[in-house]
């Protein structure tokens, strides 16, 4: 259903009570941070991506008078290290990196936000830890599928913002092309320095020139972070060209019944390019405890006004839980 409902502000910065690295294996060290009331109701914010990192507006979506505000960077990304270390770096290292993140912090269940990959992050750590999780707010679903990822890479937004897509595509020969991710991880994984860094910034170009219904200056400005976007790119595709390591192409959308009897909202902006809205549809047709929320103004950024405000207006109905 399209919602529009009057617009919110995000909460002003809280500024962390408790920073660290937590040692999740002989190799990766994962940063986390709290903020808001170290008694308070506990949020896990799951960061995008995969490779995104967080911001600190991502602490703004939260009362922090109310909320124990935890966020993290996932494995080789952010402030964590090694960056854009792709060894060990799998949906399932994740998983348990936040399990034991949960039991660093002594947390007994805790709300899980997150979108895009953070959506499909927190989906699978619930079905396997279900018992953790209070319930989830969710936005611009993303499960892996391979419609998914062709529309994006392969055969769908391209029509949309075709300009764009001759930049994304340029980096790569016209022979290797029908095959793109797979043509960028060759690069982004191999030794010459200059190509990489350059099929970095063109991948990460074409994501944000689509993640938001206008693009804006931040969107562009990101670009000249090469740590940035040599980790998003290389992680992204690192992800993506192994299927998320998930046993079947729709294994997030068969196993909503391990969570299903928990709360769910979904926030889903109508023309998200990134993450269509048939995708968020499907979950909620899975997850008849799922509340959708379309917004009718909206692409894929959750800094969008629209998005802003229902994701704002869902961690409110959450705060009771």
């Amino acid at each position: 259903m399209d919602i529009m409902a009057e617009s919110m502000t995000l909460f002003p910065i809280p500024e962390p009570f408790n920073t660290g690295f937590l040692a999740v294996d002989d190799l990766h060290k994962v940063y986390y941070e709290e903020s808001g009331r170290s008694d308070g109701k506990p949020v896990l914010f799951v960061h995008g991506g995969p490779g995104g990192g967080i911001q600190t507006l991502d602490r703004c979506y939260f009362d922090p008078n109310v909320f124990r505000i935890i966020l993290f960077d996932q494995r080789g990304c952010g402030k964590s290290t090694p960056e854009a270390e792709l060894k060990n770096n799998t949906t399932w290292d994740l998983v348990e990196d936040i399990e034991t993140l949960r039991k660093h912090l002594g947390v007994d269940k805790w709300l899980l936000f997150g979108g895009s990959w953070g959506s499909s992050l927190c989906l699978a750590y619930g079905q396997v830890y279900p018992d953790t999780v209070k319930g989830f707010i969710l936005r611009g679903i993303f499960t892996l599928r391979k419609q998914e990822l062709d529309w994006l890479y392969q055969d769908g937004a391209c029509y949309v913002f075709p300009d764009f897509y001759k930049d994304f595509i340029a980096p790569i020969p016209e022979n290797e092309r029908g095959e793109i991710l797979q043509a960028y991880y060759r690069r982004l994984t191999g030794d010459n320095e200059e190509e990489k860094h350059r099929c970095a910034k063109e991948y990460s170009r074409w994501e944000c020139r689509t993640s938001k219904l206008v693009p804006d200056k931040e969107s562009i400005d990101i670009l000249e972070n090469k740590v940035w976007t040599l980790q998003i790119s290389r992680i992204e595709c690192h992800y993506f060209v192994n299927k998320g390591w998930f046993k079947t192409p729709t294994y997030l959308l068969d196993n909503v019944d391990k969570i299903s009897h928990l709360p769910c909202c979904i926030v889903q902006g109508r023309y998200d390019m990134v993450c269509p809205t048939a995708t968020a549809w499907d979950l909620h047709k899975r997850w008849p405890n799922s509340e959708l929320c379309i917004v009718p103004d909206a692409g894929h950024s959750s800094r969008e006004p629209g998005i802003t405000t229902m994701l704002l207006k869902a961690v409110d109905k959450f705060k009771d839980l």
